[in-house]
């Protein structure tokens, strides 16, 4: 499938706008406190947490600066949290300047993550942090 750019962007923004309010949901209420189901479908569903339980609760770890208690609850919270924070400001900066540097950028990580030897590990990392999840009881 291929996506052009300004596709792309739309999307990622709009991702970004719903993580916004998301995590502004997760710090206004005892969302973060609450270990309950909540709105995984996955584990509503089978009562197993899936690979990301707990990166809405890591990335407010990480903002009120316990990044041990993000790491816990969820190695992928770091991810999300840089991508929420790097991805709007390259997109305004690729629009400011008339660039395409985030599209090109995508294509060519889209183009390695195709490559075995890139995919295989990373799809073990994602197997081993939802093992992790499911025993530490998520």
């Amino acid at each position: 499938m291929s996506i052009n750019r300004n596709k792309l962007y739309s999307l990622l923004m709009i991702g970004c706008l719903i993580g916004y309010v998301w995590v502004y949901y997760g710090l206004t209420t005892d969302f973060a406190e609450n270990k309950s189901t909540g709105v995984c479908l996955i584990k509503y569903a089978t009562n197993i947490p899936c690979p990301s339980c707990g990166s809405t609760r890591s990335i407010i770890s990480l903002l009120k600066g316990d990044f041990r208690e993000a790491l816990h609850l969820n190695p992928f919270g770091y991810l999300i949290a840089i991508i929420m924070l790097v991805v709007p400001v390259w997109i305004v900066t690729d629009t400011i300047s008339k660039r395409d540097s985030l599209f090109v950028t995508f294509q060519k990580v889209e183009t390695h993550l195709k490559n075995p030897r890139i995919a295989i590990p990373l799809i073990l990392l994602v197997i081993i942090n939802w093992i992790w999840n499911i025993v530490k009881g998520l």
